[in-house]
């Protein structure tokens, strides 16, 4: 099995992949997609879309686990987000990609045992858990390493 983790993103879009075979995990890459290139919002949104239906095609994941929208200070900042989540969803969509999501205090406390754990902490816990050999160098792919661990360990406890 295959689990795709994306933290949506408008200027930087983290995507992880965990392979499952058995009882063993291990994460089968990561990646961040960088949208600054593009000035205007449309343009990034169609270089997200581009890059999202390429990490599919790729990888072909069982479920993706897309964090869920969580309020910020700065509601335009918001809409751009509920703008590139859009795209995320729908790319998913297109694909048949089973979808789950989860808020980042969820991942949060499924990784590090705490919701209002760290960027640090999070950051400690994937590479022990996963032992990355080449770790991130951006934070929103560890988030999509995250949300990935997350559902993990949601499905092992269902069972």
């Amino acid at each position: 099995m295959i689990i795709l983790g994306i933290d949506p993103g408008s200027r930087y879009c983290g995507y992880g992949l965990l392979e499952l075979d058995g009882r063993r995990i291990s994460g089968a890459g990561c990646d961040v997609v960088d949208l600054t290139a593009q000035k205007e919002l449309p343009a990034r949104l169609d270089l997200l879309f581009n890059a999202i239906d390429g990490v599919l095609e790729e990888f072909k994941p069982d479920v993706a686990v897309v964090e869920s929208m969580f309020f910020h200070k700065h509601i335009r900042s918001v809409f751009t987000l509920g703008h590139a989540r859009g795209v995320i969803l729908l790319t998913l969509a297109r694909h048949g990609v089973p979808i789950v999501e989860y808020s980042p205090r969820e991942v949060k406390k499924a990784v590090v045992g705490n919701g209002n754990a760290s960027k640090e902490q999070m950051r400690y816990m994937v590479n022990q858990l996963l032992k990355l050999k080449t770790p991130p160098k951006r934070d929103d792919a560890y988030d999509a390493l995250g949300l990935a661990l997350c559902h993990h360990h949601r499905i092992k406890f269902q069972k």
